[in-house]
């Protein structure tokens, strides 16, 4: 049973606290990572609250992809803010900022997320709905590595080549995806301010 429309205080803080802990997970472990009692746990909440605050368990695997995805937002903005490689901005964006210190398991767990979210079609309006903030966020690292508006389409071609570049280094067992794809942009965003 979903919980009733008015919570109180108390009840408010215990669904957060399960979002997060679902946020965790997810970022952790996958999909496969959220189960009921895992997120339960972690949330340090009676298994009973799952249930209570989310009418199903993908009710309960949205909203923790949606603080996962808004948190990773907020990381790419403040990254834009203060970094001025505007590859390493575009690659925080499309592999995640956790790729940055995590390495090769952060890559990964995204890109499975990613792929994963294909079998749970419930996921894509709350996906499309994050790729047009992250596309928005983009576009700007791109304005201000070019000095320029990108190109109409130029911003699916960089996530393109990020894409494909990562996947390739992960086919071919590369330690350092993320490594891969930044000499990649790099030499794709020098060829395009020539």
């Amino acid at each position: 049973m979903a919980a009733p429309g008015k919570q109180t205080e108390k009840g408010e803080r215990r669904r957060a606290l399960l979002v997060a802990a679902a946020a965790e997970l997810l970022a952790e472990g996958g999909f496969d990572a959220i189960r009921h009692r895992a997120v339960a746990e972690r949330a340090g909440v009676p298994l009973a609250a799952t249930t209570y605050y989310f009418s199903s368990l993908e009710d309960l695997v949205g909203a923790g992809l949606d603080r996962l995805g808004r948190e990773e937002l907020a990381d790419a903005r403040r990254c834009l803010d203060i970094r001025d490689d505007p590859a390493e901005i575009v690659l925080d964006l499309l592999l995640g900022p956790r790729s940055r210190n995590e390495g090769l398991g952060a890559v990964l767990r995204r890109f499975e997320r990613l792929i994963g979210s294909g079998h749970r079609p419930f996921l894509a309006g709350l996906l499309r709905a994050q790729r047009v903030e992250f596309d928005s966020l983009l576009d700007e690292a791109l304005t201000r590595t070019a000095g320029r508006r990108p190109r109409p389409g130029e911003v699916r071609r960089v996530t393109a080549l990020v894409d494909g570049m990562v996947l390739t280094a992960l086919i071919e067992a590369e330690q350092d995806p993320r490594g891969v794809a930044r000499d990649a942009l790099r030499e794709a965003i020098g060829e395009q301010s020539v």
